[in-house]
């Protein structure tokens, strides 16, 4: 396992999870990571300082910082009061590097040296970029943090989402790091704001549609209010094909546990649910691997990081033999 290289395309909290468990196997791993974000202290920043967003970019580093863990949870650390109060460590520490550096690229590469990650980190693009959600009823969303605050209703979902402007285009080593990967791993984490995002960039397409590497969906084990509000895991795969190509996955992996009756209760509140596994809707299309992945961390039903990278590493181990026999 731990020649295969992997590259993680998503953002936010699920796509960091899962690279702390990716690590244990692995240190060829790649994480493309969006840079849409416009709310909270990347918000404040990508304002303030015209950078891209570091928060999700922070996220990532902290997971794969390999001369300190302690050094890693530091970087997370955000401040309660002053004038810094709602800023993180790190991502005050990638806006002085973006500010000594050609490209926001050039300042996560600094920092990633300093942190001595395992792996690599890179934002898809070093286009600013806003995202664009557009509705059922034909009207749209602008940016992020609107787009995930949106409580919308049944009847007018996000139809599609997009980028503003569709001119951005992917870094060089995005690519190189596709064309070069085993394993593909689209997700976890927010479906529209997310794992899209990055798809919408030029040349990423193009390079995963390329690739030969084994293309893993990994689904949500919750839906979003206002983003997945009501989706089955197959609607989950179809909103992704749709902004991408028929076949983008063969695999897909999702969780079959149950949750604690308290916790369904709470997330009930938010109109969030388990996502429901419909297999015969799934299945025709790609693969699907069924599994206990839930971990109960700080109140939130999250991804158990170990179980769903051994999966995801045993999958691509025996892919990568098969491939070798034939």
């Amino acid at each position: 396992m731990a020649g295969l290289k992997v590259v993680a395309i998503g953002g936010g909290t699920g796509l960091s999870t899962m690279l702390k468990g990716l690590r244990l196997y692995t240190d060829n791993i790649t994480a493309v990571v969006t840079v849409a974000d416009d709310g909270g202290s990347s918000g404040l920043l990508r304002h303030d300082f015209g950078m891209l967003p570091p928060g999700d970019v922070r996220n990532c580093l902290s997971a794969l910082t390999d001369v300190n863990p302690e050094l890693g949870e530091l970087l997370n650390f955000r401040f309660s009061d002053g004038t810094l109060k709602g800023h993180s460590l790190g991502n005050i520490i990638l806006a002085a590097l973006n500010e000594t550096s050609d490209t926001f690229d050039g300042a996560v590469k600094k920092m990633s040296a300093l942190l001595g990650i395992v792996g690599r980190v890179y934002p898809v693009t070093n286009d600013d970029v806003t995202l664009r959600a557009i509705l059922t009823n034909g009207s749209t969303i602008d940016g992020e943090s609107k787009i995930s605050q949106y409580k919308g209703i049944m009847w007018n979902r996000i139809k599609r989402i997009e980028l503003v402007p569709d001119s951005a285009k992917a870094l060089k080593g995005v690519i190189s790091a596709i064309e070069e990967a085993d394993i593909i791993v689209f997700g976890p984490g927010s479906l529209y704001t997310s794992i899209i995002p990055n798809l919408l960039v030029d040349g990423v397409l193009e390079a995963i549609q390329a690739s030969v590497a084994l293309k893993i969906y990994v689904c949500n084990i919750m839906t979003q209010k206002g983003e997945t509000e009501g989706y089955s895991a197959s609607e989950h795969l179809d909103a992704l094909e749709a902004h991408s190509y028929k076949g983008i996955a063969d695999i897909m992996i999702v969780n079959n546990a149950t949750i604690p009756d308290d916790m369904a209760k709470a997330y009930s509140l938010e109109n969030a649910q388990l996502v429901h596994i419909d297999s015969d809707k799934i299945i025709p299309r790609v693969k699907l691997m069924q599994g206990n992945l839930v971990l109960i961390q700080d109140g939130k039903v999250r991804h158990n990081f170990s179980r769903l990278a051994r999966a995801i590493m045993n999958i691509g181990r025996d892919y990568i033999e098969l491939q070798y026999a034939k």
